[in-house]
Parts: structure tokens; sequence; C-alpha cells
């Protein structure tokens, strides 16, 4: 969609910083983002030019002046800190050095700053524990996605939905919603989609409407749907929410840094404060886990386009065709299998496997089931 008045600043840095990076595709990008090709290549002389203040409407404003004093370096210390206040020394130090400024303090004097001024609490930095850290070896090979909880506002409730690359820690999503149904959730991902393509594999939880672990609710209509445009789905161990760590901590940094004790009138105004936030965590905040680089630095759009329309999948030769009724049954050799209801309608084909008797279920290419008809055979 076109460059909006409400967020045209963060969708003009977060395009100038892709398209900059090595092996763009910038024209694709241009379509992705909604502009003209010459808009597009307009931002990114600017950007080449004057870092970001170019991106204004032509402001010039410097981000320091040479004769800052140690007493104006711990104003701007504090000022960062207050505008982010989980922000720590290391985090607010390399964020001065990426604005330009000289002479920055080490991490350990800013952090003193803090505490010297009364913004640090001793007990709740002494509780902290460095975590393990793994992740996937580039962008778009998984994606995790979940429900940040509910909150109230003053019309209705507002469902944070986050979508996070485990590779760069990019948040690709970060969307106000007003429910946590199926249809949402999938006309998000549309437009998410649209703009960095599609991923490899997604990771969720096994609430709805993701699905569960157990039998034939395994797959919902949204999972099914995913696995139609060629996306793998995994769901975490039941009761084992580190098992997508990178999304809860995003929410931790979601509620502290965005959210906190805020009061909002409504999605409109939590969408507001999210898109700003996204910015800041994507582009301006230093990841600890990325040694203070910041994800956007990290990630590269898919190269897998959202297909606008679906053409019928080829199941290759040898397969064996069945289409699943109304109520989530196939029939195969005169026996009635149940797949589940979110593959009503849909075409899947099934293939001998061992042990004699076995045959695997595929729909689009991915391994949705097994069955082994010599159970309860006549």
């Amino acid at each position: 969609m076109p460059w909006g008045s409400v967020s045209i600043m963060s969708l003009r840095l977060e395009f100038v910083m892709l398209a900059s990076q090595e092996g763009a595709n910038i024209r694709d990008l241009c379509r992705r983002y909604g502009v003209q090709p010459r808009i597009g290549y307009k931002w990114l002389e600017r950007y080449a030019a004057e870092g970001r203040p170019g991106l204004k409407d032509r402001s010039r404003r410097p981000h320091c002046s040479p004769d800052r004093t140690p007493g104006a370096m711990e104003e701007l210390v504090l000022a960062i800190r207050d505008e982010h206040p989980a922000w720590g020394g290391r985090k607010i130090r390399r964020r001065l050095q990426d604005l330009g400024h000289e002479a920055v303090p080490s991490a350990s004097t800013i952090t003193e700053v803090l505490r010297r001024h009364g913004r640090i609490d001793d007990a709740a930095s002494a509780a902290r524990q460095a975590p393990l850290r793994f992740e996937r070896a580039a962008p778009n090979e998984l994606w995790q996605m979940d429900y940040k909880g509910h909150f109230p506002m003053a019309a209705g409730r507002c469902h944070p939905l986050t979508v996070i690359d485990d590779h760069s820690r990019y948040a690709v999503g970060l969307r106000a919603c007003g429910d946590e149904t199926e249809t949402t959730v999938k006309t998000e991902l549309t437009s998410i989609f649209r703009r960095y393509g599609l991923p490899q594999r997604m990771l969720m939880d096994n609430g709805s409407p993701w699905g569960s672990s157990h039998g034939e609710r395994r797959y919902t209509r949204l999972s099914v749907w995913l696995l139609e445009l060629g996306i793998e789905v995994s769901h975490g161990r039941p009761y084992h929410p580190q098992t997508q760590g990178k999304d809860e901590r995003f929410h931790r940094s979601l509620a502290q840094e965005a959210v906190g004790r805020r009061s909002f009138a409504d999605l409109a105004a939590c969408q507001r404060r999210f898109d700003w936030w996204r910015t800041v965590y994507n582009t301006e905040r230093p990841h600890e886990a990325l040694a203070l680089a910041v994800p956007i630095t990290r990630y590269r759009p898919s190269w897998r386009c959202f297909p606008e329309t679906m053409e019928p999948f080829d199941y290759g030769p040898g397969a064996i065709l069945r289409r699943v009724d109304d109520d989530g049954w196939l029939s195969f050799r005169n026996r009635p299998l149940k797949l589940g209801r979110a593959f009503i309608n849909r075409q899947v084909a099934l293939r001998p496997a061992l042990p004699d008797g076995c045959f695997d279920v595929f729909f689009c290419g991915h391994k949705v089931a097994q069955f082994d008809l010599r159970e309860d055979a006549p």
C-alpha cells in the first residue's frame, strides 16, 4: 500500500535500510512498499548523502555537535534512557555511536551515570542471567509467531500479534488485533507476506488458532493455508514457552518499552504506538544477541513472493489422489479414513510406506498423516 502520513518516516527508514544492503533488489522492494522506483531511488540518494535526517522533509538538523561537553553527554545518556527505560549501558553506548557521537563513554561509565541519577534498580540488575542463545543460519528460515497477552483499551481489548525472524530477531509483524481468530491472523499474515515474502517454516504454540499437538486438531484451516503456500509448520512443546524463546523475549520488551502502564483509546492508537516502537526495535535498539547490532542489519526479505493466486499442486506420477469430504474423511480401498476438518474439500495424495499396509498422506508436498490399513483389518 502507498506510504501514509502516520508512519511515513518509519517506512522510509525501513525501505532504505533494506535497499542499501548488498544484493538488494531495489525495484522489487519498491513494488513491495508500494512506491514508484524514482521515489525509492530519491530516498536512497538522500539517505546515502545525509543518513537518517535526509529522510525527513529536507530537515538538516545534525545528530551531534563537535563542542559538546561531558555534561551534555550525560544529558544525552539520560535522554535516551528516559525514552527507552529498559535500555542498559551497552545499548545506550551503541545507540550513541550509531547516531554519530564522538568520545562516547564506555558502557560501564554510562551504567554509573544511570545509577548516579537513580535510573537503575540494583536488585533487578543482579537478578538478570545471561541466556543461552541459538538461531537459524539465515533470514526467513524460521519465523516465530504468537499472540502476546491481550490488554484493555477504552474501547475493547487489544490482542498484539507478533511475528519474529529467528535469525535476525527482525520483527516482520506487530499488529494490534481485536481478536485471535483465524480470519484475523490470515488477513494480517497476507499483508506481512506481501511485503517480506514467505518464510521456509513458521513456529507457533499449540493454542487457538494455530492448532493442537493432539489428534486431528494438530492442523487447523490456518496451518493448512500455510502449508498450501509452501511454508512448513511447527508447534512448540506443550507447556514449554521457551521453544519460542525469541518471541517470548520480544513480548517482554514490547510490554516494558511500548505498552507499560499506558492507556489506549482504541486499536488505531495501539497500532500507532506499535508502529513507532517496531521501528525503534528494528532500526535503533541495539540487540545484545546480535553483538549490539540492530536487527535490520541482519535481515533480508524473502525471495519467495506471496502468490496472489494459487495454482493446483502437481503431486507427480504414482500419487493416489483423494479429495477430503465435508466431514474431514477420505475413502481409500473401500475404507473411510479420518484426516480432519481442516482439510475439507482439499486434494491429498497417498503413497505406500513401510511396513507393508501403511500409507503416507501428503498435502502440497507436506506429509500430514500416515494410515495403517492393517489396523482393524477384516
